[in-house]
């Protein structure tokens, strides 16, 4: 059975997005918790938990100039190539993945996910290696409803529902193939590529300090969980 060390290891950061709902000029990959950008978070994470993983981090080319003046602001020393996002999630990985080699195995994540953990990365890219790709999840801790078209609502059984998170970590020849083949590029995540390419998905336990920075209550909340991360190292 197949490890992470027989395979070439990339990441792919997902970071073109403007950030419209933080209401900031600031592209909200590149707004700080701790004093540095989520950005660069992120990417030490990986660089942690796999030391010669290749990084590849694409961005809407407007602000290539920003982040370099980041990278020498905060001393980001991180090898890693720039490629130029799209208008769509799907079309930025896409051009992405024109940078990795076959024979390998990629992890995709989103650039504003700072607080992925050394054993989440760790687990799905095991779980890549023997299965041929990896998702993490965490169970919801609320209450779920789901919206009928009429208005109404039911109740779904939580134990049923499980929350997506990143990375999402694939064998190279499964995700190229999917990402040439798939037709509608108004797909959300690369799980839903891969599926619609005939593959099946397997879970493994993401964790529950992985949220997703996307509004100003979330860097409030990223502030505490950095905190709290620090706290018990």
């Amino acid at each position: 059975m197949k490890s992470p060390d027989d395979f070439h290891k990339y990441l792919v950061v997902v970071a073109g997005g403007k950030g419209t709902r933080m209401g900031s000029s600031i592209p909200k990959q590149f707004m700080t918790i701790a004093g540095r950008p989520i950005l660069m978070h992120a990417v030490d994470s990986f660089v942690s938990a796999f030391p010669g993983i290749d990084v590849i981090i694409v961005l809407d080319p407007a602000i290539f100039d920003m982040w370099g003046h980041l990278c020498q602001q905060h001393s980001f020393t991180v090898s890693h190539h720039l490629v130029a996002g799209g208008e769509e999630r799907f079309i930025s990985v896409r051009n992405g993945l024109s940078m990795v080699s076959r024979d390998s195995l990629i992890a995709i994540h989103d650039g504003v996910r700072p607080f992925v953990s050394g054993d989440t990365i760790r687990r799905c890219f095991d779980g890549a290696a023997r299965y041929g790709n990896a998702v993490p999840v965490i169970s919801p801790s609320e209450s779920v409803r789901q919206l009928a078209v009429d208005g109404n609502s039911h109740p779904v059984n939580r134990d049923t529902v499980k929350l997506v998170q990143t990375p999402q970590v694939f064998r190279s020849d499964i995700l190229l193939k999917a990402y040439a083949t798939a037709i509608d590029k108004s797909f959300t995540d690369d799980a839903t590529v891969v599926e619609s390419a005939g593959e099946k998905i397997r879970l493994v336990d993401g964790n529950r300090e992985n949220i997703k920075i996307t509004t100003p209550a979330d860097m409030i909340i990223g502030e505490g969980i950095y905190k709290l991360l620090k706290g018990s190292n």
